[in-house]
């Protein structure tokens, strides 16, 4: 059974086995797998990052003109860069339009949430029940978004960017504390 180790961890398994597959070898090598050092057999042995290489027509190793290759292997500082690369790819890809967040989104410097109470969200239904208010009753009432009161509710107020008005005013109409001061 594979050990997913870093080679030099002593584990539990047999020392004759791949560290990958979990196959039975006499002839096992070190690998560097995603970063960890392996003894491998054979058959997983062309997954070392170090022999993985691709080159174009010219002989140079690098990744084909999208960017989404990466399994070129030129070097430390080549991998980093291709890494940094497609993280950032990812990371302008779920940031998207934003212009929504400016236009209509929280106002996060004027109206930042305050630290919470570990319990808050169990309050503040409690406090909702007792008082015989349905969540779009009580939004209504205290003109705060529907939406926002659910994230309260279901404990999400940080994931959910919910301001700090929301919560206050909240304390002020049940008379409970919500905020961690």
């Amino acid at each position: 059974m594979a050990k997913y180790s870093t080679g030099d961890s002593g584990g539990g398994g047999d020392g004759n086995s791949c560290e990958l597959c979990g196959t039975a070898s006499s002839r096992l090598s070190k690998a560097n797998v995603e970063g960890a050092v392996l003894l491998v057999c054979p058959d997983c042995a062309p997954h070392d990052d170090n022999r993985k290489t691709t080159s174009d027509a010219d002989g140079s190793s690098g990744s084909s003109a999208s960017g989404s290759s990466g399994e070129g292997s030129d070097g430390p500082d080549d991998r980093k860069k291709r890494a940094a690369q497609r993280q950032a790819e990812v990371y302008d890809a779920a940031q998207g339009d934003s212009t929504h967040w400016e236009e209509e989104g929280t106002n996060y410097e004027g109206d930042r949430l305050p630290y919470l109470v570990a319990d808050y969200a169990e309050r503040v239904t409690e406090a909702r029940e007792a008082a015989d208010h349905s969540i779009a009753d009580l939004a209504a009432e205290l003109d705060v978004e529907e939406s926002d009161l659910e994230a309260i509710e279901d404990g999400r107020a940080t994931r959910a960017g919910v301001g700090g008005s929301a919560v206050r005013t909240l304390e002020d109409e049940f008379d409970i504390d919500l905020v961690d001061e």
